[in-house]
């Protein structure tokens, strides 16, 4: 991937999407109810459409969605998120999300592998009775992956933790935005982080870690990279530039937009992510783009529980992670490009149609200005989102074109974009994070000197 400057102002990059997470307007978020022992259901405020237009507008140029099984089955969950992605203006990919283990969803992961270009699947280790599945599921579901060459992926909280974490604050008397800061504290993802990566090494597969929140989560993300086993490790552009000030301010409206899982951690946290992403333990910088308007979020006034998850970033995501990282010196421009296009393309097996300036690439470009200044604000983005969790924010930097599918669709300002013109992109398994894995499973079979042979 190369980088060009000219002489008074800009960087010229492509800018595929790492992983942002468009969760469409039917697209259900889950924060159990611990009181009526059910889910409390959000629909997100973009759809497809909104959602892509405020990437295109800041800069990203596709995206790869959470797709959600329907009812525990991946094959309608498919052909769902297919009817969403009708109103699609940019090119766009699946993940698809593993709720249960049976021999129908084995077989749906084939059909998907196979037959539709999916090549991730995630698996919730959160979200107890909705998405949250066993170490036994994940295990089976790990193998599969291994044998499809499919990268799994983990959100990474202890889920029965987290609920006991819930019952404690409530038993505190504490039920506003903090105390959902205070129920999911970041051992608890550390934890998890630790017990997918050692289960990913018990099955030898790799294994992909979304949006790592934590020093507690990095460190084993460390500690297992420093050893040798293939983890990704994702920071996501919230939690490289906040922390969770915010969730303590007296007005709950400015609190519970920054309720998000895992939740955004105190001071510390995000300097030690930053170093992370600059050093290379982290690999990429995705958003997690989930944004609930403040009606939705004040459905939570009194009970932290029902807060709907999430917050916007998909617009700010390549202005926030330049300000952030290249501004300061962390990263240089060319980094710049890695961590918010190549290397995904290269994960997802999509390089060099996505992520490089080649021939026979997409024409997907941007021209950024390092010279020119950006003002983040809910009146001027193009999310629907009635707020900003960079309200005021003003940084230097600033995308100045956008050109997809050959096309310019942003240029001074000014969104040209139109519905249904986005397009499918098929990811073939068996990505460079597979390479030479049957030889590790060959050395394993080698070293367990067994079976003996014993006389009778």
């Amino acid at each position: 991937m190369r980088t060009f400057n000219s002489k008074p102002m800009c960087t010229l990059s492509m800018a595929l999407s790492n992983l942002w997470r468009l969760i469409s307007r039917r697209l259900m978020v889950f924060e159990l109810s611990m009181q009526q022992e059910n889910s409390s259901c959000q629909e997100t405020c973009d759809d497809y459409f909104s959602g892509q237009a405020a990437a295109l507008a800041g800069g990203t140029t596709m995206h790869i969605d959470f797709a959600l099984p329907v009812d525990g089955n991946l094959a309608a969950g498919y052909q769902a998120w297919m009817k969403k992605a009708e109103e699609s203006c940019m090119d766009y990919g699946f993940h698809m999300a593993i709720s249960k283990w049976n021999d129908d969803v084995a077989k749906d992961m084939d059909w998907l592998v196979k037959e539709k270009g999916i090549n991730s699947f995630k698996f919730f280790m959160a979200y107890k009775g909705s998405l949250m599945v066993s170490d036994e599921e994940i295990i089976q579901g790990f193998k599969k992956c291994k044998e499809l060459g499919a990268v799994p992926q983990v959100h990474a909280e202890n889920g029965d933790a987290v609920e006991e974490g819930q019952n404690r604050m409530i038993q505190l008397g504490i039920t506003g935005p903090e105390g959902h800061s205070l129920s999911r504290p970041s051992m608890l993802e550390g934890e998890a982080t630790g017990r997918a990566i050692r289960l990913a090494k018990f099955v030898n597969t790799p294994l992909y870690v979304v949006h790592v929140m934590s020093i507690d989560a990095l460190d084993e993300i460390s500690r297992a990279r420093h050893s040798g086993q293939r983890v990704i490790g994702e920071p996501v552009a919230s939690g490289l530039a906040l922390d969770d000030s915010k969730t303590w301010d007296p007005d709950f409206k400015i609190a519970a937009q920054y309720i998000m899982s895992p939740p955004l951690r105190p001071a510390g946290h995000k300097e030690a992510l930053q170093a992370a992403l600059s050093s290379g333990i982290l690999q990429l910088v995705a958003t997690d783009h989930a944004p609930f308007n403040s009606t939705q979020k004040a459905l939570g006034k009194h009970d932290f529980r029902v807060i709907p998850n999430g917050v916007n970033g998909i617009e700010e995501r390549m202005h926030i992670v330049w300000d952030t990282m290249v501004n300061s010196g962390k990263i240089s421009p060319m980094d710049y490009v890695r961590v918010t296009s190549a290397a995904c393309a290269k994960i997802f097996n999509i390089y060099p149609r996505k992520g490089a300036v080649l021939p026979g690439s997409d024409a997907d470009i941007i021209i950024l200005n390092p010279n020119a200044t950006t003002t983040i604000s809910a009146k001027t983005h193009h999310s629907r989102i009635d707020t900003n969790v960079y309200e005021g924010w003003i940084m230097k930097g600033n995308i100045e074109v956008t050109v997809s599918q050959g096309n310019v669709v942003w240029e001074k300002g000014t969104l040209n974009v139109h519905r249904g013109k986005g397009r499918y992109v098929y990811m073939k398994p068996f990505s460079y994070l597979f390479d030479g894995l049957d030889k590790l499973d060959a050395t394993y079979l080698t070293s367990l000197r067994a079976p003996v042979h014993r006389a009778a």
